[in-house]
């Protein structure tokens, strides 16, 4: 089970993740600071042609129709990041199968990438959602606002029962609020009413995205327990079940398995990366695993080959 807010102090969280987790994250990263936070802060410099190795991306492609000839966009880069939180604070979040819930997850990580980030003096913000859009926390820098981030997140009241969660809603009412380009790092379970995909979409071609996926091993599979009730933790819908039901069992795996295939072909199809946090992982492994292939996938762009109908 979550540790109760009392127990939960915000010291004494940033504290012990500060010692097992934020300080080995930022000497294990090192170089691969700027790969895992990349994508941000850039303005038009200036325009060059193309050389090999450029990253064809950043090609113009107005320009090169106008003139015949590959040019690519240069940038100057703003070291200061401002990032944000967007956080399905949802009762389906509220779910654990064993000690660890999924807002347990979700607190730890928001606690973390806060803490590296304003430890190299950015800035951090971030949004509540329940029902809706309820809470927007200006990005500031600082420990002191991880901290004031933290607190806002353990001592903020359960929503016992609550409709179906509505990601749609979320993200446009996210966009109205982001202005300026960002890094935005929307956690979530993703169960979720139909439909936020192609808002998610909208607020990749503005902002830099990643979704931080939340789970339980439960989800994917379920165990031979006999008899029990299923609960939904939104709507209060109730199903009684039997997990001795191999059959049952097979079907509820596939289930899964469809919903899986669905939610990665959303994020494809968005253009943004998700980082899967399970209940059972250890933090640093899943955003080490995240932030080497995020490098990997940068060095296959900046070392792809030009396109075939522009070569020569």
């Amino acid at each position: 089970m979550l540790p109760s807010v009392q127990t939960r102090n915000p010291e004494r969280l940033l504290e012990r993740l500060d010692w097992t987790v934020i300080r080995r994250l930022d000497g294990l990263l090192q170089g691969d600071y700027r790969t895992l936070f990349r994508g941000f802060g850039l303005d038009l410099a200036d325009l060059r042609e193309y050389q090999y190795h450029d990253d064809v991306r950043y090609i113009d492609w107005n320009v090169t129709a106008r003139l015949s000839t590959p040019y690519v966009r240069e940038y100057h880069e703003d070291r200061e990041v401002t990032a944000w939180f967007l956080l399905d604070l949802s009762p389906s979040v509220d779910f654990g199968s064993e000690q660890v819930k999924k807002q347990s997850v979700s607190i730890d990580f928001v606690t973390v990438i806060a803490r590296l980030l304003t430890r190299h003096g950015n800035r951090v913000g971030a949004m509540f959602y329940g029902e809706r859009l309820d809470t927007v926390i200006p990005a500031r820098s600082g420990r002191r606002h991880v901290l004031h981030i933290l607190n806002r997140m353990l001592t903020r009241p359960p929503l016992p029962q609550a409709s179906a969660t509505n990601l749609q809603e979320f993200l446009r009412a996210a966009a109205d609020v982001l202005k300026r380009r960002s890094l935005i790092f929307i956690v979530s379970d993703f169960i979720s009413a139909p439909g936020w995909a192609k808002p998610l979409a909208q607020l990749a071609r503005r902002h830099e995205i990643v979704a931080v996926r939340l789970y339980d091993p439960l989800e994917m599979e379920l165990p031979d327990l006999g008899l029990f009730v299923i609960q939904d933790a939104e709507t209060g819908e109730q199903v009684f079940v039997d997990s001795h039901d191999r059959g049952f069992r097979k079907r509820f795996a596939a289930a899964a398995e469809r919903r899986e295939k669905e939610l990665r072909g959303a994020f494809r199809q968005a253009g943004v990366d998700a980082l899967e946090l399970c209940t059972d992982d250890d933090l640093v492994d899943s955003i080490l695993r995240f932030a080497d292939l995020r490098k990997r996938r940068s060095q296959l762009a900046a070392g792809a080959t030009f396109p075939a109908h522009l070569a020569g």
